[in-house]
């Protein structure tokens, strides 16, 4: 079964007597990819990432320098926050894995239920390479505004760890929610997981193992997520989804950006010693030997991404097998949306992984 979501999110129309971008930045972006952005869009653009060096042509060095820096615009510092507390998870390899956990605080009613909670892992995007427990704070607290609690994962990143111990990473943290359900006060049989690019990736990649490991979910929500090896390609030409033709030279996620993550996690000299490591489906969920049994999905792209159409062909694949999936996509955004504050679509997308996470934990009233 399905619900895909026809009605998407709005196409990229100026609302009557919305002011106009401004054209200064505008030559940055290619003329057939201009007229399909959320005008919203087109004005951070020129207000803010066409005034900064394109992101591809920052060392990696330089970011690890200064990360704070290079955070996206919805990251904070929330380890102040009430309600919201830092642990260490254990990998497979004994590696200490930093969480932080989110529980719920009053509701609007000044209520808070008392427990167990359903519980929600996420996984940052930042293509395998960036990202802390800062990056995605903001989504997170707004996520456990559906009456959830959050365990938000600082999995490990390349290149200083090899690609495939974020799996591990991810895994060893969603059994520790298990293991630990008591002291989190959490119900160890609602539970979901996802994630954002990269962090949506290893929500696809966990979905399967949870399965074969008998472990129930109640939902996988990724957004914008890469299905394929797409970071293991030499040219964008490879990939056999249009959209990622389309967008090669698109505002937040180009190729250069893309080849940038691929050279970090799957350099050419280090490939086949990854493929070695790991199930293949690990580097392209898309590969995945068996689609049965999959818990319900909603998947979330964005119109003006090169990922889109592979998330959505991975929505298809899970429909053909009977799986209850949900697919939204976003129109007029570009990759990386729902970290723009000012962006009515984040919002929107804010609204609707509230209410996805309460349908799916049975909390709506």
């Amino acid at each position: 079964m399905s619900n895909l979501d026809s009605t998407l999110a709005g196409h990229a129309v100026p609302k009557p007597g919305a002011s106009q971008p401004t054209n200064d930045g505008l030559d940055l972006i290619e003329e057939h990819i201009l007229p399909k952005l959320d005008p919203e869009f087109l004005q951070y653009f020129i207000d803010v990432i066409a005034k900064q060096p394109p992101a591809h042509t920052i060392p990696i060095e330089e970011v690890r320098k200064s990360p704070q820096k290079h955070q996206p615009p919805c990251a904070l510092d929330s380890s102040k926050e009430k309600g919201v507390g830092d642990h260490v998870v254990s990998s497979q390899d004994g590696t200490s894995i930093p969480v932080r956990v989110y529980h719920p605080v009053e509701d609007e009613r000044g209520v808070v239920r008392p427990g167990p909670h359903p519980v929600h892992l996420n996984f940052h995007g930042g293509g395998f390479v960036l990202g802390d427990l800062h990056s995605e704070a903001g989504l997170c607290l707004v996520m456990r505004r559906a009456g959830v609690v959050v365990v938000d994962v600082n999995y490990r990143h390349c290149p200083e760890t090899i690609w495939g111990k974020c799996i591990q990473d991810a895994w060893a943290a969603l059994n520790w929610v298990r293991d630990e359900h008591v002291s989190l006060n959490v119900d160890p049989f609602s539970i979901s997981i996802g994630g954002v690019s990269a962090g949506g990736h290893i929500s696809l990649v966990l979905q399967h193992m949870a399965r074969d490991a008998g472990i129930p979910l109640k939902l996988c929500m990724p957004t914008v997520p890469p299905t394929t090896d797409c970071l293991s390609l030499d040219y964008y030409t490879q990939s056999p989804y249009p959209s990622f033709h389309e967008f090669h030279r698109g505002p937040v996620l180009p190729w250069k950006r893309i080849k940038y993550f691929g050279n970090q996690c799957m350099p050419r000299d280090k490939l086949p010693e990854i493929r070695k490591m790991w199930p293949d489906w690990w580097l392209a969920p898309m590969r995945a030997p068996n689609w049965s049994g999959l818990c319900n999905t909603y998947i979330r792209t964005a119109e003006v991404d090169p990922l889109r159409d592979e998330g959505e062909a991975y929505a298809m694949k899970l429909v053909a097998n009977g799986t209850m999936v949900t697919l939204k996509r976003y129109l007029g955004c570009p990759h990386t949306f729902m970290y723009l504050g000012v962006l009515s679509q984040k919002r929107q997308w804010d609204e609707d992984s509230i209410h996805a996470l309460k349908v799916a934990h049975g909390l709506l009233k």
